[in-house]
């Protein structure tokens, strides 16, 4: 259930950041609009996100093409940043038990709505990731995707998600590299040239390189097994899962224990 309440505030929010965000409502579900691209690259996130947890948590030896209905049933998961809801309805329709938490209100109860018209139990709440860790909460993963280019300090901010990851647990990141070609494909030509998001959306000097994610992961004392890219396919407009993270990659990270 949605909290109403003002937004909520902490060291690693940017107030910029959550109004803009806070201002989409609706736009978060018209595929055909501002956040269109986060419904592109959707699928890509799911699956890994799924494959993931199948391998390395739930020691499922099946191929993993032969998915079941509810391969996530039972697994807890935290959306960090969760937005409209997309990955959290993604990862519910799974099996999942998610909660989702967003510091900007109206995104909290855009999503609310949406879950609920798609007869989906979400838990939303309008609170940021350092709240929820004081609640010594622990979940089996933590994703935070397309959100630490979007907070201050983004180092201790992976601490705080490597305290909501039980041990033995999962941690999902989503981000953009810093270098020339993310400046000119995730700012110039996403927000300037083909609108997929909000001009200012993004921050170049807030970009991060892979390599810096992975130590400050390793600082949270998680491990990272794996990074993939994911690249724009212009002839087919399509997105696909790579080896390039020159722009947009992910990563996945394991909690010791």
């Amino acid at each position: 259930m949605s909290q109403e309440h003002p937004a909520p505030h902490s060291a690693s929010v940017n107030p910029e950041d959550v109004a803009r965000f806070n201002r989409l409502g609706d736009l978060w579900w018209d595929k055909q609009g501002k956040m269109g691209i986060l419904h592109d690259i959707n699928p890509i996130r799911v699956t890994y996100i799924r494959d993931h947890i199948r391998r390395f948590l739930l020691n499922d030896k099946t191929a993993l093409n032969e998915s079941p209905e509810h391969p996530l049933a039972g697994v807890r998961i935290a959306d960090i940043g969760c937005g409209g809801g997309i990955l959290s309805e993604s990862l519910a329709e799974l099996g999942a038990q998610v909660t989702g938490i967003d510091p900007a209100p109206n995104n909290i109860a855009v999503a609310s709505r949406h879950a609920e018209k798609m007869g989906l139990s979400i838990d939303y709440r309008n609170v940021t990731a350092e709240a929820l860790a004081e609640t010594g909460e622990q979940f089996d993963a933590v994703a935070a995707l397309e959100v630490i280019e979007h907070v201050e300090g983004p180092s201790e901010f992976i601490k705080k998600l490597a305290s909501l990851v039980k041990p033995g647990g999962l941690l999902f990141l989503a981000t953009i590299d810093r270098t020339m070609k993310s400046y000119v494909f995730a700012i110039l030509g996403a927000e300037y040239v083909l609108g997929w998001v909000p001009k200012g959306t993004h921050d170049h000097d807030k970009f991060i390189r892979p390599d810096e994610l992975s130590a400050w992961v390793r600082r949270a004392g998680l491990r990272e097994i794996d990074r993939a890219g994911m690249t724009f396919q212009p002839f087919t407009r399509s997105w696909r899962k790579s080896h390039d993270t020159d722009v947009n990659y992910l990563m996945a990270a394991k909690k010791e224990g």
